[in-house]
């Protein structure tokens, strides 16, 4: 019966330790860029200072945390190129790249800072103009760090780039005075109930 006892301990645990293990995976605050395919957007395989649009893309960018590409917030708000570049009309030997500027929300930003609200632009660029190229005649300041990793649009954030953030975040989201998780005191209850399954057994034995 013990022996049971201690598989079944061992089966409630697993899952509690998976889960302390996922909620420890590495965050990053950071500028994710993306293109507009169709109505959808996908992220860009290349980054803004290496993608040269054509006239009539759509690109947006989005500042937000997250583990990586596969969960990556998308831009918010209106991303057509039509309603976007309706007041900016074409001219030879320039492209139109309508830009979606996302700050993201509250919960992403730094602590201290506030996101801007959400923007569009419409940028008139040469030909051969990257995208960066074209948010930096719409949304100076930018700021890059010496990895050429966009940092910051429109001087948002003021400081940090790309920065891990797993035990900050944590921090962050938790009161200095907070109790137990409500997975620790699974586990506490956990052991106390199979504690007591075992002193039954063992005097049912002994009686």
């Amino acid at each position: 019966m013990t022996r049971r006892l201690t598989v079944l301990f061992l089966a409630a645990l697993l899952p509690l330790l998976a889960g302390a293990g996922q909620a420890g995976a590495a965050g990053y605050r950071y500028w994710s860029f993306w293109e507009q395919d169709g109505t959808a957007w996908t992220y860009a395989t290349m980054g803004p200072s290496s993608t040269r649009p054509a006239d009539g893309d759509v690109h947006g960018f989005r500042f937000s945390v997250s583990e990586d590409s596969s969960d990556a917030a998308k831009p918010r708000g209106t991303a057509d190129f039509d309603a976007i570049c309706a007041k900016t009309p074409a001219r030879d030997g320039e492209k139109r790249v309508a830009l979606v500027v996302d700050f993201g929300t509250p919960a992403d930003a730094p602590s201290g800072e506030t996101p801007p609200a959400g923007r569009t632009a419409c940028a008139r660029v040469a030909e051969d103009a990257t995208t960066a190229d074209a948010l930096a005649s719409v949304a100076k300041p930018l700021r890059y760090d010496t990895n050429a990793l966009l940092c910051a649009i429109s001087g948002y954030p003021a400081k940090g780039c790309g920065e891990q953030l797993s035990a900050e975040a944590e921090k962050e989201s938790k009161p200095a005075d907070s109790g137990p998780s409500l997975g620790l005191i699974a586990g506490i209850t956990l052991v106390a109930l199979l504690a007591t399954a075992a002193i039954w057994q063992t005097r049912r034995r002994a009686g």
